[in-house]
């Protein structure tokens, strides 16, 4: 976002803390919003029943608007968007020749514009991208983050928005994490049993930004119930919901986050990066994994992004996200060599202190080559008889 991006009014509120270090700072914004506001595991609880609005107001917000917009877009990222309806959400990724990630992409489009929310940090990167790619289409890009705001929620089964999104085009600006089920074209690697992203039901609202004013002044009146980001990082990490401001490294393809389940169409034409994502899929194994780690809460210590996970005194990986949740304690996801032991008893280091951590398998060591193709013989070897 913008230098000038004001600090957002939801930060005024009282018990307002900002959020410090919840984040590596190239993932947060300039136009700070808060972590908590006095009670975090409160917040939590009704944040995951549907009963707190979160201010991401902090994130980047870029239009797409001209005829050729969906297909154009489709042609540049991993998702099939050539034909989404108006209203309906999506997730994609923008990749790089090699298949590793460059940007992720939340997209909502109304009829006449599509909608990305993105990471602070990719705003302006991934707006002057696109804007170079136009060429002759008819397609314009704006990073119009100053004018917009993003509000989160989490919308579980009978819920209602608590905050109107914007409608400007007639289409309510409504982004549906597509997270809790598997998308047409996608692929899971997790096991399917016990998995928790059924559970994530978030939405994120678009907002005219002078309208935050507004959303504050309910949650002073006792209207409105907000939670800091602390908490929905807490539910995200348990959903094993990866986000490219934390999982994501320079090395990071999707397969080692089980993206492929949200915001890969794995059969959909060619996109830069697309031969990775196929021969990885296919053939070969990511060379990395995650994980969620259950951690050891006698220190009340919690790992920092970037903090070692190590096997035997041996780095085997690199924390990633944690947070105390109001159910699991203190939990975090973690990015781990494909080869690591999954029953492995793993530590980590927070503040100088050696934390035991218990794995639990999200990408399983076998990951990948679905298309089961035979060895062949080398050529000139000799095939002995069955015994």
């Amino acid at each position: 976002m913008p230098e000038s991006s004001p600090v957002s009014a939801l930060l005024a509120l009282p018990g307002a803390v900002a959020m410090v270090g919840a984040v590596p700072a190239e993932a947060a914004g300039p136009a700070a919003v808060a972590a908590h506001y006095g009670d975090p595991v409160a917040e939590q609880r009704m944040l995951a029943a549907g009963r707190a609005i979160v201010d991401l107001s902090d994130r980047g917000v870029i239009t797409v608007t001209g005829s050729d917009r969906l297909t154009w877009l489709d042609s540049l990222t991993s998702q099939a968007l050539a034909s989404l309806a108006p209203g309906q959400s999506a997730e994609t990724l923008m990749l790089d020749p090699n298949g590793r990630l460059e940007h992720s992409i939340r997209l909502v489009d109304d009829g006449v514009t599509a909608w990305l929310l993105v990471e602070a940090a990719q705003t302006a990167a991934l707006a002057a991208w696109l804007d170079r790619m136009r060429f002759m289409l008819r397609v314009e890009v704006a990073d119009v983050s100053p004018q917009w705001a993003v509000l989160g929620q989490l919308q579980p089964e009978g819920a209602d928005l608590l905050v109107a999104p914007a409608a400007p085009n007639g289409v309510p600006l409504a982004w549906h994490d597509p997270w809790s089920a598997v998308q047409t074209g996608g692929w899971q690697y997790a096991a399917d049993e016990g998995h928790p992203a059924p559970q994530f039901s978030a939405v994120e609202l678009l907002v005219e930004r002078a309208r935050l004013a507004e959303v504050a002044a309910a949650a002073r009146a006792g209207t409105l119930a907000v939670a800091g980001t602390l908490a929905l990082e807490a539910l995200r990490i348990a959903a094993w919901r990866p986000r490219f401001g934390t999982e994501v490294d320079e090395r990071t393809i999707p397969h080692e986050l089980d993206w492929l389940r949200s915001a890969v169409h794995l059969s959909k034409g060619c996109y830069r990066g697309q031969e990775t994502v196929a021969k990885v899929h296919n053939l070969g194994h990511p060379p990395r994994r995650l994980v969620m780690l259950h951690l050891d809460g006698s220190d009340a210590l919690l790992p920092a992004h970037g903090a070692s996970v190590l096997f035997d005194g041996a780095p085997v990986g690199t924390v990633t996200s944690s947070a105390r949740h109001h159910e699991l304690g203190p939990i975090a996801l973690a990015v781990v060599k494909r080869s690591l032991d999954p029953s492995a008893a793993l530590v980590v280091e927070a503040d100088g202190v050696a934390v035991a951590a218990a794995q639990q398998t999200i990408v399983p060591t076998d990951a990948g080559a679905t298309a089961g193709v035979p060895r062949l013989p080398r050529l000139g070897a000799v095939q002995r008889p069955q015994a």
